[in-house]
């Protein structure tokens, strides 16, 4: 599950990240210039705002977000008692609230409730003994966690994906690089190998002149 976290107070947010980071992928911003930047160039599957930052505020981003269709779950946190930043957050958009101070085991609480409102799976499994977290980019065999780029992550998730068909160098080309970054059709050969010597080449078939296929 990957979390963008919104928090200008230094104390907290290096505490909350390090809690974060032991079972989700968090990235943390200061400022909400920074949080829609990030959040305009990645997807994320939950969004943690605080209401009082830096820039616009948290309930102002998420709106901007909204307007931009963006509808990524969102839990805003804030020291703000007023019930009327409770009515706003969520005529913007908001799925949870929560007070400062919290514990952080209510903030986890809440993310979890969140991830399975929203059906967001962090674990594939793959065959009897293997799993594959795609935004924590590892891959557990036999309780052996393996750490693989984002890139062979992102080539990884969508040969599963799209487990029904063949899919061919061109269209991993096409569907995971901008035009201007494509590599070589060697390079996604590279990434290929790669997985298949971690999975198992009997995941991952070669289809000849065609390209390759899950299973």
């Amino acid at each position: 599950m990957k979390i963008l976290f919104l928090e200008d107070d230094s104390v907290i947010a290096d505490i909350v990240l390090e809690f974060l980071n032991e079972s989700y992928e968090a990235v943390h911003c200061f400022n909400s210039n920074d949080a829609l930047k990030e959040a305009e160039k990645n997807s994320y599957d939950l969004y943690i705002f605080d209401i009082n930052v830096p820039g616009i505020s948290g309930i102002e981003l998420l709106k901007t977000l909204r307007d931009f269709n963006d509808t990524t779950p969102a839990i805003f946190i804030t020291a703000y008692q007023d019930v009327s930043y409770l009515k706003d957050s969520f005529s913007v958009g908001a799925n949870d609230f929560i007070r400062k101070p919290f514990e952080l085991e209510e903030l986890q609480a809440r993310v979890e409730n969140i991830k399975k409102q929203f059906n967001i799976d962090t674990d594939i499994k793959i065959g009897t003994d293997i799993k594959f977290c795609p935004n924590l980019h590892t891959i557990n065999i036999k309780n052996k966690k393996t750490s693989i780029s984002s890139k062979e992550s992102e080539i990884l998730h969508y040969i599963i994906k799209n487990k029904t068909r063949v899919i061919s160098t061109d269209e991993l080309l096409q569907s995971l690089w901008e035009y201007e970054d494509m590599p070589s059709n060697d390079t996604i050969r590279t990434y290929i190998k790669k997985l298949r010597s971690i999975i198992g080449k009997e995941h991952i078939l070669n289809i000849r002149g065609e390209g390759y296929r899950f299973e």
